[in-house]
């Protein structure tokens, strides 16, 4: 099979993908088509495509490999890998950077963490919410915890917690670790990524660097979107471990980019962040203190947006150039209370410094001589204590307190914000209590749990700051009510006999002051912030059957509904009824699978209500769309796949997707649509 790419859409030079990989193969003494015995289970290091997230392995967790190929080919940042996640939708506003939205909530009702740190992007206009600074590939494990279900991992997750993270395994002698991969697709898809490691008894160095770039899209309709984007990473570390239960570590990372947009006048032309972190762990300590760890962190993000840079513009040429200083510690210990109970106490503390400058004349008054305006800042202390407490061997009990102390500047100029100068204090309780029981046979390992969990939030500076959100009252929104959202979770996972498994977990939340961005009122300010009431309810259904040896099956369902209580109306930018369906094969030597998603249509909504990355524009149609993808691993340190996404070139566009905007020489759409049919092909190395 070989296809061709289109780099360049005005030149149409092709290039053809596969026939490069076979050549490469080939100077590896490999032939793509020789008949090779499978592999036994136990020796394979690279597993075969994700279609959808494996199910919940504990309770409320889902784990998932942040290298392993995925179908529908996720753009390069956090938000697309999310989006195989049961539960997960994105908010489409061009090729990269959507809003990842879980059961219907987004922005900082979601907390995401890389490697431990919490990142906030710069624009007002959620250009870069954090997970567009996330590069999946350069981690090793993505850990999803649904629900207000934990305290330990940072303030204001209502809703889950999304930890990127990356694994250390300790050297026992001198030894290397190597991750390689390229990978080719449609509308001039090329991407590689590197991960080495190196190290012996006392010290490792780890050195990752990824670069992704893509055209412009077709959608199904054949219609071109403006959605073209780069963007490159790199990072290193240097470790350095006087004994087995000791670890220091040194990073830096930076990465810059660029990202074309359907949804607005303006594209990011620069999306540059730097990073440094130092930690600190020691284990075994004592008969009580089973380890500690510390951490400190310097995130920057320097972000611009024009109308010039990535489209056409013959009049006026105008630039944004936010930036975001964001400083953090966290340290946490564990201690053994006894041989059944752990305890982990914290403390952590978050800094974060806001400032703009703009041009509406670059040509004339550019922004890079004007002096940046600080027009935020926001501070939090937070507290934490979790406990797990065995009852028995087959039960437990979870529980957690955390109390967030906030401080929150309003630095905008008087004429701007009736609350200029003004600083607001609260302080937070958040806490959860679960129940777990196993049951089965070892055989056949299941677990029930039910929790009940409290989370209140700080309104973010999207929420409060940016684009001159306003109140009901007067023209600054800095004294929104902070959220607070109350939740029972329920569920189990459960074993089957030996070929099939169950993960079921349902949800129930009652939110007060529910903070909603609300642009319906034609008399009121454009973009007004609300406190109100909301219930939420749904949850997901995952079942996985082996039909064979080789062969497997899985169905996975994601439901989730809201409801306005205040207003007496859907509660908005909730999507609709989502499911999944697999068929894979794998020989341990050739790989096959299939996959179909069905989404119900969604005639719930409230238009012009949403949250801060999108709001409501009316009913949406259901889909369906199948795709396909196939792989050959000839050794157990490489792999090879390709797929074909959206098999049928369907026109479709999810219901949270952003409005089409009018951008000079694109059709303009009521929604973004998705990409139509898309080829890809992915040759993964990796050495241990």
């Amino acid at each position: 099979m070989t296809f061709s790419i289109y780099r360049n859409p005005a030149r149409r030079e092709p290039h053809t993908s596969l026939l490069r990989v076979f050549s490469l193969l080939s100077l590896l003494g490999i032939s793509p088509f020789a008949t090779l015995p499978a592999m036994a289970e136990e020796e394979q290091a690279l597993d075969p495509v994700v279609v959808t997230a494996a199910p919940m392995s504990d309770p409320l967790t889902v784990i998932t490999d942040a290298k392993a190929p995925r179908q529908p080919v996720p753009a390069h940042d956090g938000a697309d890998y999310l989006k195989t996640i049961p539960g997960f939708s994105v908010i489409r506003k061009g090729g990269t950077d959507g809003d990842p939205v879980f059961r219907g909530m987004a922005g900082s009702r979601l907390n995401i963490l890389a490697d431990g740190e919490n990142i906030h992007g710069g624009c007002g206009g959620r250009m870069d919410p954090p997970t567009a600074y996330i590069y999946p590939a350069s981690y090793d494990r993505i850990t999803v915890l649904k629900g207000p279900q934990s305290v330990v991992w940072g303030p204001g997750a209502s809703v889950g917690t999304v930890l990127f993270e990356r694994d250390f395994k300790p050297y026992k002698a001198p030894g290397y670790r190597l991750f390689g991969g390229l990978m080719f697709g449609s509308f001039g898809r090329n991407d590689q990524v590197f991960d080495a490691q190196a190290g012996n008894l006392g010290y490792y160095a780890r050195l990752t660097g990824t670069h992704s770039s893509m055209d412009d899209y077709k959608d199904g309709n054949g219609q071109r979107v403006h959605s073209q984007y780069m963007r490159w990473n790199g990072s290193a570390a240097l470790g350095f471990t006087p004994d087995e239960t000791t670890r220091f570590e040194l990073s830096a990372a930076a990465s810059d980019g660029e990202a074309a947009y359907a949804d607005r006048m303006m594209d990011g032309s620069k999306f540059a962040r730097e990073n440094f972190s130092l930690k600190f762990e020691k284990r075994n300590i004592s008969s009580l203190v089973d380890k500690i760890d510390a951490r400190v962190y310097y995130s920057y993000v320097d972000h611009v947006m024009d109308n010039y840079s990535l489209r056409d513009n013959t009049g006026m040429k105008s630039a944004n150039n936010p930036d975001r200083l964001t400083t953090g510690l966290r340290l946490a210990g564990n201690l053994n209370l006894g041989e059944n109970s752990l305890l982990t106490l914290g403390f952590d503390q978050q800094s974060n410094r806001h400032r703009l400058r703009t041009s509406s004349n670059q040509n004339n008054d550019p922004y890079q001589k004007k002096t940046r305006t600080e027009d935020a800042s926001y501070d939090d202390y937070g507290l934490f204590a979790e406990w797990t407490q065995s009852l028995s061997n087959k039960n437990r009990l979870v529980a957690g307190l955390r109390s967030d102390f906030w401080q929150a500047e309003d630095k905008r100029a008087a004429p701007v914000s009736s609350t200029s100068g003004k600083t607001r204090r609260d302080t937070l309780p958040s806490g959860f209590i679960r129940y777990e029981q196993d049951f089965g046979d070892a055989g056949r390992p299941s677990t029930f749990f039910v929790g009940l969990g409290h989370s209140e939030r700080f309104p973010d500076y999207w929420e409060t700051i940016s684009q001159n959100k306003q109140s009901e009252t007067s023209n600054s929104a800095f004294d929104t009510k902070p959220e607070k959202n109350t939740q029972l979770d329920a569920g189990t996972v459960y074993q089957l006999g030996q070929n099939m498994q169950l993960s079921l977990s349902a949800f129930y939340g009652r939110v007060r002051d529910y903070i909603l961005i609300d642009n319906s009122r034609t008399l009121k300010p454009a973009t007004l912030v609300r406190n109100i009431d909301a219930t939420t309810y749904g949850g997901e259904l995952g079942i996985a059957y082996a039909l064979g040896r080789h062969w497997k099956s899985s169905a996975n369902l994601a439901y989730v509904r809201g409801r306005n209580d205040t207003d007496h109306t859907p509660l908005s930018q909730i999507p609709p009824l989502d499911s999944r369906f697999t068929l894979d094969y794998d020989d341990g030597t050739w790989l096959a699978g299939a996959l179909l998603r069905l989404v119900a249509a969604q005639n719930r909504f409230d238009k012009d209500k949403g949250n801060i990355a999108g709001q409501d524009i009316g009913p949406t149609a259901g889909f369906g769309v199948f795709s396909i993808n196939g792989g050959y691993r000839p050794r157990k340190d490489l792999r090879l796949t390709a797929g074909i996404d959206n098999l049928f070139d369907k026109a479709y566009a999810e219901a949270i997707s952003k409005s089409g905007a009018m951008v000079p020489g694109y059709i303009q759409t009521t929604r973004i649509y998705e990409p139509g049919r898309n080829f890809w092909l992915k040759l993964d190395l990796k050495f241990d």
